[in-house]
């Protein structure tokens, strides 16, 4: 996986005092996105383990919230296996801090295990270890500056350990449990 950059300090993109990944590849190319470099899964620096150990330490600090993982896109199939690992060791390591995702993909696509394009065997992982997620393409007819957290009506802010602890991975629904409106 390749990254665009890395924002400490963010307040942008989730509530409170964040650290941002900016993850390279995107296959939605949704109009007038804000970062349309990210598409290119080449673009920015490599991932690696010293990249990672640097998001680990930028979430010690007690004034820092969480992390927000966002492009690109991170659900993407290919950079599933490294957001993964990633989340999984911010679970465990600074359990303290919350995990933001922004999806192009619905929760309800997410979720589906019929839906290849991006359900992987990482995906319900990842989305375990997601505080909230804000899911669906940016929809330019549906630009709207005043909403928090998100640019387009259409986007959803999801609590997902609520939405998942009534999840039953043997059916392919989803009942959500809406963070913000």
């Amino acid at each position: 996986m390749k990254f665009g950059q890395i924002f400490e300090c963010d307040i942008a993109n989730g509530e409170g005092c964040r650290t941002s990944l900016f993850v390279s590849g995107c296959t939605h190319h949704c109009k007038e996105c804000f970062n349309p470099e990210t598409w290119d899964f080449e673009y920015g620096q490599e991932y690696t383990a010293e990249t990672e150990d640097f998001i680990i330490d930028s979430l010690r600090p007690e004034y820092i919230r969480g992390l927000t993982i966002l492009g690109g896109e991170p659900m993407e199939p290919a950079n599933q296996p490294a957001v993964r690992r990633l989340v999984e060791r911010v679970k465990k390591e600074i359990p303290k801090a919350d995990i933001w995702i922004y999806s192009g993909y619905t929760l309800e696509e997410l979720v589906s295990r019929f839906y290849k394009r991006c359900h992987t065997e990482d995906t319900i992982p990842i989305l375990r270890c997601t505080d909230v997620l804000v899911d669906g393409e940016f929809h330019i007819d549906q630009k709207n500056i005043m909403l928090k957290f998100r640019g387009s009506s259409n986007q959803r802010i999801i609590d997902v350990p609520a939405t998942l602890a009534k999840y039953d991975e043997g059916a392919d629904t989803v009942i959500l449990a809406e963070k913000y409106i």
